[in-house]
């Protein structure tokens, strides 16, 4: 999420460095390497509409205001889901990215088989049938 008057730009180009802290690293799986590379190599500032048109943010907000207020209900959707399966979701994304396909399938396979008998899985089936708001408590 980013406000509609957000500047971007990877600046360590412009300053003499390399860029060190994981741009160089993650920025092309996000935006795709021709782009990426542009960015890199140039250091030159883009703008909002150009980070959401290449996929670097989801949303633009107006102001800093509504940029809190979206967050917040972005944050309490993901909050509203079961926490172990939201951590797990977050390592399985991270290590697929950085391990490939077939690795992740196997990597998730895992994932959900040491799941099964969690009690949040048994609260979000059971609330879907009773169709009820789950009360997960992160088991």
């Amino acid at each position: 999420m980013a406000t509609a008057d957000a500047i971007f730009s990877i600046r360590e180009t412009r300053m003499g460095i390399i860029a060190d802290v994981g741009t160089l690293q993650r920025l092309p799986h996000i935006i795709g390497h021709g782009r990426f590379r542009e960015l890199a190599l140039t250091g030159r500032d883009f703008t909002a509409p150009e980070a959401l048109q290449m996929g670097l943010v989801t949303r633009i907000c107006d102001d800093r205001p509504t940029l809190y207020e979206e967050a917040g209900k972005l944050a309490s959707q993901i909050a509203a889901c079961p926490p172990l399966t939201v951590q797990g979701t977050k390592e399985v994304i991270l290590y697929s990215r950085d391990n490939g396909i077939e690795a992740g399938l196997q990597y998730v396979a895992q994932k959900n088989a040491a799941a099964l008998p969690s009690e949040d899985l048994i609260e979000a089936v059971s609330a879907f049938m009773e169709k009820r708001k789950p009360v997960f408590k992160g088991k």
